[in-house]
């Protein structure tokens, strides 16, 4: 199915807010030069522009053209835990190398975070994900053996396993995210293209179902000059984590 008109216009203006070809406070094209742009009715160009709008990256006040507010995309919950989601929003091309998938006994570490005996079944899966062909991050990611054994009957190179599971009718509803900085390791440096030693930002997540039964544990960790972290709150609303990214040029 091809992806409407005006998701296609929003993903290209993502895109050069978040590489900084459209920097904090410079003005968006008008509705008028991209309709000329994507051979667009205005009907398109402006839902584009509402949906920039609403997630805050770009406004401007009444009878103003918009302006760039931000460069952090901020993104519902199941965006935030599906890095190929996250990425194609940025329009960029998003890839992954599966490097080891293994059904293996819980360590005492895995065993605490999903609420298991130590040495019960699971699934860890490692992964290198990119962006552009870029190395972006190493994902060390572990499942309960329920949900994991899906995996070995699917290419978890072929996108969002995320959207896989949900498909199978797993429930991830829920989230707990820390964020911290670690010094690379041997393995880290390889595959991410950084010396060893050289500081990471590391997410370390654990998802439930709704119910608040463990799912996955996962210890993503970013090259920091490629991504970063924002959190945002208010006093009307709960604080939403959003990653962002950087261009490499």
């Amino acid at each position: 199915m091809e992806t409407p008109l005006h998701e296609q216009i929003a993903a290209d203006l993502r895109r050069l807010i978040s590489s900084g070809e459209l920097p904090v406070g410079a003005p968006v094209p008008s509705e008028s030069q991209l309709c000329t742009q994507w051979d667009a009715s205005r009907g398109p160009v402006r839902q584009a522009l509402a949906t920039l709008r609403t997630e805050g990256m770009i406004g401007g006040g009444r009878g103003k053209p918009p302006v760039v507010r931000r460069q952090v995309l901020s993104q519902p919950f199941e965006t935030f835990l599906s890095f190929s989601s996250w990425v194609h929003g940025l329009g960029r091309t998003p890839g992954q190398r599966t490097l080891e998938i293994a059904r293996r006994p819980a360590s005492a570490e895995i065993a605490d975070e999903l609420l298991l005996d130590e040495g019960e079944p699971v699934v860890q899966l490692v992964r290198l994900r990119l962006i552009d062909g870029t190395p972006t991050m190493l994902e060390r990611t572990t499942f309960v053996e329920p949900v994991g054994r899906l995996l070995f009957d699917h290419d978890c190179d072929s996108g969002s396993i995320y959207a896989f599971l949900g498909g199978q009718g797993v429930d991830m509803s829920l989230a707990r995210h820390l964020v911290d900085a670690v010094a690379a390791d041997g393995t880290d440096g390889e595959l991410l293209g950084v010396a060893p030693g050289a500081p990471l930002l590391r997410e370390q997540r654990r998802a439930t179902g709704v119910d608040g039964t463990p799912v996955e544990y996962s210890d993503d960790r970013y090259r920091p000059e490629l991504v970063g972290f924002a959190i945002e709150n208010s006093q009307q609303a709960l604080p939403t984590l959003a990653r962002n990214w950087r261009s490499a040029s």
